[in-house]
């Protein structure tokens, strides 16, 4: 049973993993931008913010006090950065916890979605593709039909999500199917549910694995309900169901996991509450930013 201050109710928290600034400024090493809370609040976790350049000994207390980790989209190494270090951590953790009965679930976007790749095939298997800003509707492969991810979605939902362009891409790079489809740890680990083109080179877009609570797109949900700045982000109805029921079903995965922290006095200090965060429209990609020392 998970500890909560909260009396017989159980809460699900979930890490969200800062990554570097690339300016850092006093008070400004690394941030989190505001929609990936608001996407995970949205279904009812609470977060915790996950910092970078802490020690392992720090990154495996917190694995143990948390129920899930969400990698998210940015623009630093995914080789020599503070967000690649921890995310490795946490990688490597939720895999042993998982072999071992242990539920823990993990969630990359875009970036987090291409250093998922990296640490499962050990290699960098990203090509350019023209996908910088743009909507695109998912080709879903057949292995949909039997997909954790996408098993609750209504009809009606998978309907649009095939034939509209609901999914937002903020990437230069993908895993083109090819690259995909030779490597045989890529291949064996993750069922790839779909895929999406440029024009020219056909790229994975959403994955999970077959043996863990693993899941990853290459798009973007929570902007098109939390994100206003770029023209090309779909705000349709069946934009905002699509952020929803993915928050929805990430959350639940949490809510298998039974971590907690030790104490109400260290969970609180914990929390994403204890910072505000910064509008920041006029000087970046994101609505809102939390910004960390």
């Amino acid at each position: 049973m998970q500890f909560s201050p909260w009396g017989d109710r159980i809460l699900h928290r979930i890490c969200v993993l800062a990554q570097d600034v690339f300016h850092a400024q006093p008070h400004r090493n690394s941030f989190i931008a505001a929609s990936y809370v608001k996407f995970l609040e949205s279904a009812g976790a609470r977060v915790v913010p996950l910092m970078i350049n802490k020690t392992d000994d720090e990154h495996t207390r917190l694995f143990k006090s948390i129920n899930g980790v969400l990698f998210p989209g940015g623009g630093v190494s995914l080789l020599s950065s503070g967000y690649s270090k921890a995310a490795s951590v946490f990688y490597r953790l939720a895999l042993e916890a998982n072999s071992n009965g242990d539920y823990f679930p993990v969630w990359g976007t875009c970036l987090g979605f291409e250093l998922l790749t990296l640490l499962t095939s050990g290699e960098l298997l990203l090509s350019h593709t023209n996908t910088s800003g743009v909507g695109l509707p998912l080709n879903f492969t057949a292995d949909v039909r039997d997909s954790r991810l996408f098993r609750d979605f209504p009809e009606d939902l998978m309907e649009s999500l095939a034939s509209d362009p609901l999914t937002e891409n903020s990437h230069q790079w993908s895993v083109t199917t090819e690259k995909f489809t030779k490597s045989e740890k890529l291949k064996n680990f993750y069922r790839v549910l779909s895929t999406n083109t440029d024009g020219q080179n056909e790229f994975v877009s959403t994955v999970e694995a077959y043996d863990f609570p693993i899941y990853a797109t290459q798009w973007h949900p929570e902007k098109n309900a939390f994100e206003w700045r770029r023209p090309y982000i779909p705000h349709t109805p069946s934009a905002v169901k699509t952020t929803f029921y993915t928050a929805s079903f990430f959350v639940n995965e949490a809510r298998k996991s039974f971590h907690s922290f030790a104490s109400v006095e260290e969970e609180k200090k914990a929390l994403i509450y204890n910072y505000k965060p910064e509008y920041t429209e006029t000087q970046s990609a994101f609505e809102q930013i939390y910004y960390f020392d």
